[in-house]
């Protein structure tokens, strides 16, 4: 009876542990044919708790274009912890309320420098536009053909400079807020130190070390939002004035052709903008060994009144600084050498003024007279008066 009892747990147990093998295969080996698994239980759906929503990240549709914000936009509200704050009743506790009151009148400070910067870019934005369509009005008129001082061009001229003297005013009004940001950024610095020093003081609880750690952390902000907005201000001013500059210099070229009645281009002056300034120098070499040795770049011949030399001129000039910013010329008014000495000394007298009316039209171009010497000699190989043009 043992031994048939024995065999029958034997067979049992097999069995058992088939089944369990079996139960374990269905439940970890997903089914391949489509089936519900065996052994499957019914799928038990857990909601996610309010932490979890509240810290579960939101994602965007990818195909939404994202646009960086601008420098002079970027603010932020204060946090509600900062804000919901009860007295302490301890010493540091009124310290904590005075510095949240400085760092308050702060943040309202840098929001109105971001505003008033804002305001002003777009105030010189308008003014530039209305500057470069009177100048485009002016500089088409030019190209097409009219005459020489047209009165309607003049007036444009003149309204094109007073729209360029109004973003001299952003200028100015950038100027101004600069130093209103730079105050802010003396107050921000006074604010961060004071809060670091309060730390140190004794008989504080822990609401006012917690609320000392808010505000030092909406300091830095502050502190990032002042160094943003002191970058934008000198880079902004620092465009905007060379910007005015060298529209200065193209007013004065474009009266010169307006004067002629025929586009010239712009401003010599703008062709290098490091050119140095200054007295005019004299002429290195002797003008009648220049004359004799060196090819000149442009050659004037005053043989009858009213030479017309200034858009060639230019054309040449402007060629030459455009391969050699740095180049400086050498202006050398030549009189022929014939005749009586009275003959000599009238024709170098009269070349002299051609030259000097050359010079003129070279400033009036843009060109600093300190690139520019002149001299003045005769030869006899020239058979009427001339003016030389020679670069160095």
């Amino acid at each position: 009876m043992v031994a048939p009892f024995r065999g029958f747990i034997l067979v049992s147990a097999a069995a058992f542990v088939v089944s369990a093998c079996s139960f374990a295969e269905d439940a970890l080996w997903p089914s391949l044919t489509g089936e519900e698994p065996s052994g499957a239980t019914e799928q038990v759906i857990i909601p996610a708790s309010q932490d979890e929503m509240r810290d579960e990240a939101v994602y965007t549709d990818d195909s939404a274009p994202i646009r960086a914000q601008p420098i002079t936009n970027a603010s932020y509200e204060p946090g509600n912890a900062l804000m919901a704050s009860t007295p302490t009743g301890t010493f540091v506790g009124a310290k904590v309320a005075q510095q949240r009151s400085e760092l308050e009148n702060l943040k309202a400070s840098v929001n109105n420098r971001r505003i008033q910067f804002e305001q002003v870019r777009n105030t010189a934005r308008q003014n530039s536009q209305g500057y470069f369509a009177t100048i485009a009005a002016v500089t088409a008129r030019l190209r097409i053909g009219t005459t020489p001082g047209n009165p309607v061009l003049a007036s444009q001229w003149n309204a094109a400079q007073s729209e360029l003297d109004r973003i001299l005013t952003d200028i100015a009004a950038l100027n101004t807020l600069g130093n209103q940001v730079a105050a802010d950024s003396a107050m921000s610095s006074y604010l961060l130190e004071s809060v670091r020093a309060t730390y140190g003081l004794q008989g504080a609880v822990d609401e006012d070390h917690r609320q000392l750690s808010l505000i030092e952390d909406e300091v830095n902000r502050n502190v990032v939002l002042i160094d943003r907005l002191l970058a934008g201000l000198r880079e902004t001013i620092g465009r905007y004035t060379d910007y005015v500059n060298s529209e200065r210099r193209n007013l004065t070229a474009l009266s010169l052709a307006i004067k002629n009645g025929e586009y010239l281009g712009p401003s010599l002056g703008n062709q290098n903008e490091n050119v140095s300034t200054g007295r005019m120098r004299s002429a290195a070499l002797e003008p009648q060994s220049v004359v004799g040795e060196r090819r000149p770049l442009v050659v004037i011949r005053f043989d009858r009144i009213n030479v017309e030399f200034k858009q060639a001129l230019y054309a040449a000039i402007s060629t030459a600084l455009e391969r050699r910013p740095q180049t400086t010329f050498d202006l050398i008014a030549v009189a022929p050498n014939m005749g009586s000495p009275a003959d000599v000394a009238l024709a170098t007298n009269a070349s002299r003024r051609h030259a000097e009316a050359v010079l003129q039209a070279l400033g009036e171009m843009g060109l600093p007279n300190s690139r520019v010497t002149l001299s003045s000699t005769t030869s006899p190989s020239v058979q009427t008066n001339e003016v030389h043009i020679y670069v160095r």
